[in-house]
């Protein structure tokens, strides 16, 4: 079955083969919109649209058996739904022509893409508290070297402190010792006293 005879299938259904045909594109164009933005769209009963990451790879040519490196690409995916799969392996039976195959959607879930809108929603958000953790850490860090070379510099500090007090201390405790010291008298001195005595004698 092609697009146009999809369209002749449903069209006494949806009120004329032009509304069909405008039906069928809506649907495509919304499911290709969807998935190619990186949303999953899910129909209960019939199956999943959904974008799949292909990281870079090695195949083979067919043709000529040469290996060749193939780049990173996104393709789209479908997976069948659990109604589908039994309809199709015959588990269940496929209704009447004029009953619908796919069971509709529970109630609350048709209220166009509000599903897809929570998915995003929560993404963003995880995003954001990834991003806000990623920030604290990075602040913790910085505080921890900040303190540990705030530290490091007292310490210096204080040790150049120590060490300056303890030059002074030695500074003044050895011109003490000198000043202790006794004067000798020279010989100048001893000289004149003797001269001094001789004189008194005569």
């Amino acid at each position: 079955m092609n697009k146009a005879q999809l369209v002749e299938a449903i069209a006494d259904k949806v009120g004329g083969r032009q509304a069909a045909a405008d039906a069928v594109d809506a649907v495509l164009d919304a499911v290709v919109r969807a998935v190619v933005a990186g949303d999953r769209v899910s129909v209960t009963g019939f199956g999943s649209f959904e974008k799949v990451e292909r990281p870079a790879r090695y195949a083979r040519n067919p043709q000529t058996g040469e290996r060749v490196r193939v780049k990173k690409t996104s393709v789209p995916r479908f997976r069948a739904g659990q109604g589908f799969k039994d309809l199709v392996s015959g588990t269940k039976k496929l209704p009447r022509s004029g009953e619908v195959s796919v069971k509709k959607a529970p109630k609350g879930s048709l209220s166009g893409g509000a599903s897809t809108t929570a998915r995003t929603t929560t993404k963003k958000a995880a995003a954001k508290k990834a991003t806000a953790a990623k920030k604290t850490a990075a602040k913790k860090t910085t505080a921890a070297k900040k303190a540990t070379a705030k530290k490091a510099t007292a310490a210096k500090k204080t040790a150049a402190k120590k060490t300056t007090a303890a030059k002074k201390t030695a500074a003044k405790k050895a011109p003490a010792k000198k000043a202790t010291a006794k004067k000798t008298p020279g010989k100048k001195t001893a000289a004149r006293k003797t001269t001094a005595k001789r004189a008194a004698a005569r």
